[in-house]
């Protein structure tokens, strides 16, 4: 089995190695427990010591079911898979989901999977355009601000049923999103 990517950065995060998580982990046979179990037991054991404890105990919980098994990368805790896709771009947040909707309206690899039209939500955080997909999955596109006021493009889709399925995603995506920036 390869390493798992998340393991350094939770380490360096938590201060804390991953063989002391497994060990607590163990401790609190978390074998036998849910995601959303294994993410409590966790965030109580991190409440107060870190920032964002909630994201890191879903991270903790995630990187320990793969460590015994019970899923690989990709798969969300309901069996389906998810795949993102983020790429850095000079624009600001607003202008970033203006320029990604106007591309989105004319693309026809991104029209011919929708099921439905999309929606466009946000805050001051982030600006998201969403629509479901016409293979029964959900797709997500987010633009999400950096320090230096630019924004990032992450592309997601949600609820593919195999590996297979999740990497054909993952292609399609990365070719959307490079086609997208090319244009800017």
């Amino acid at each position: 089995m390869s390493a798992n990517p998340r393991i350094k950065p939770i380490e360096t995060s938590t201060r804390r190695q991953w063989d002391d998580w497994m060990q607590f982990l163990n401790g609190i046979d978390a074998e036998n427990l849910s995601h959303k179990d294994i993410a409590a037991k966790v965030f109580a054991e991190l409440e107060g010591t870190m920032e964002s404890a909630a994201w890191w105990s879903q991270s903790i919980a995630v990187a320990y079911e793969h460590a015994i098994g019970r899923r690989i990368p990709g798969q969300r805790s309901d069996g389906t898979f998810q795949m993102s896709i983020s790429r850095s771009t000079r624009l600001g947040l607003e202008d970033l989901m203006a320029r990604w909707v106007g591309f989105a309206t004319e693309d026809s690899e991104v029209q011919s999977l929708l099921a439905d039209a999309p929606r466009t939500s946000g805050t001051d955080k982030r600006k998201t355009w969403r629509a479901p997909a016409s293979d029964g999955s959900s797709i997500l596109v987010t633009s999400e601000p950096k320090k230096d006021g630019t924004a990032s493009i992450v592309a997601t889709q949600r609820g593919m049923a195999t590996p297979e399925e999740n990497d054909a995603a993952r292609q399609l995506w990365t070719a959307v999103l490079t086609r997208f920036l090319g244009q800017l």
